[in-house]
């Protein structure tokens, strides 16, 4: 389910959180952009000021004289801003024709060419970008960002009303954790029918699907939740059904990343403190490696978290979209509509049957478009890392 959106949200999981001094990474507040301040764990945004690497080696004035030092200051702060904005840009809207075909590719259950790699994922971008527009890859994007303000809103207000906590203190306890965990699984079940209704968004083929408004995700989320609206068939499951699967992969999904970004985190940060013991890196270098490990923690925690758990996201998906007379793009050959007659009884019968006619590798279908959407993320991070590299030099 994340948004690489925000954690990518591709779904319901929430990816990232800022450290604030004295609380530990479990934290699931709005993040700023990344690299803007509070980059690690009880550490600020680093300022020129004497003994540090960029104020000894790089810009030497005193920033709170004005002047030459807080200009550089004012770079500095630019320059992580910049940086982050750019991850952010790349995680939540350049990404989303990648997760419009993922999605696609997951519910197909017709399709014969799986799309494991990024070669024909490509390819068949092209070919829906031809014949419908470039609209068909961006379909359902504004509904994304609306399951994303619906699940943060209902965990801060679950969190205002009971003593769930929302964020973890370094002294946790296992009680603390576990319900920490029931709030996000709270936070889930509330945008789940939501969820449904932005799932149905970005896989209803273009060819068929009507001028839709931003705010009819709200409108079939309701109607989903309280039983109303556009009718569906009787193979609809129940939301009843559809609360294990989901809360089961959003809470997965924030744990492994939550863990694989403090781990990355933990090393990254421990060689960072390492090479400036013993190199006299330039102050540009010290500063540009100030604002990468927290954007490379992210990116690190939401694929292996999206690669863990895509067979999971798989099912839930066509869970999901069963029954609500759904007809999706032909992806294999990029153009006509296919509609989604499946006939599964819950989330047991769905992995059999999935296992039973399509085989193991049924599970990893659209797999190519997560490889495209990270290495789009890995280029655009490592293209913004060069062009603030190379504007700070300038001005140095």
């Amino acid at each position: 389910m994340h948004p690489r959106r925000p954690e990518g949200f591709d779904g319901l999981g929430f990816r990232g959180g800022r450290e604030e001094p004295g609380l530990g990474h479990w934290v699931s507040t709005p993040p700023d952009i990344p690299g803007s301040r509070n980059l690690h764990w009880g550490e600020k945004t680093p300022q020129l000021v004497a003994g540090t690497p960029l104020g000894a080696s790089g810009f030497g004035e005193d920033p709170s004289g004005g002047g030459p030092g807080a200009s550089s200051e004012q770079l500095n702060r630019f320059a992580g801003f910049g940086i982050g904005l750019a991850s952010l840009f790349t995680e939540n809207v350049l990404a989303h024709p990648c997760i419009v075909l993922r999605r696609q590719c997951q519910v197909n259950y017709h399709a014969k060419n799986y799309h494991l790699t990024p070669f024909t994922i490509i390819n068949i971008m092209y070919s829906i970008n031809k014949t419908q527009g470039p609209r068909a890859l961006w379909k359902g994007m504004g509904s994304t960002f609306i399951v994303q303000g619906i699940t943060l809103g209902a965990e801060g207000i679950i969190s205002e009303f009971t003593p769930l906590p929302r964020e973890l203190s370094y002294k946790w306890s296992p009680k603390q954790i576990g319900e920490h965990l029931v709030l996000k699984g709270l936070s889930y079940m509330i945008a789940m029918p939501f969820y449904s209704a932005s799932l149905i968004e970005t896989v209803q083929s273009e060819i068929i699907r009507d001028n839709t408004g931003i705010l009819d995700c709200l409108k079939e989320g309701i109607g989903r939740a309280l039983g109303f609206g556009v009718p569906h068939s009787k193979r609809l499951l129940p939301l009843l059904a559809l609360t294990f699967p989901t809360v089961l992969h959003g809470v997965l999904h924030y744990i492994i990343s939550s863990a694989v970004q403090k781990l990355v985190l933990f090393f990254l940060k421990k060689e960072n403190s390492h090479n400036l013991a013993t190199d006299n890196s330039s102050s540009v270098q010290s500063m540009l490696d100030a604002y990468f490990p927290e954007l490379i923690a992210s990116f690190a925690a939401s694929l292996c978290a999206d690669v863990i758990l895509y067979p999971l996201e798989t099912v839930l998906h066509r869970l999901h979209i069963q029954g609500t007379r759904t007809i999706i793009d032909n992806t294999d050959l990029g153009y006509e509509v296919l509609p989604i007659n499946t006939q599964y009884e819950g989330m047991r019968d769905c992995i059999n049957t999935i296992k039973r006619e399509e085989g193991v590798l049924g599970f990893y279908k659209g797999f190519g478009a997560v490889v495209v959407q990270y290495t789009l993320h890995v280029a655009i991070l490592q293209f913004t890392k060069i062009l603030y590299s190379t504007l700070l030099q300038n001005v140095s």
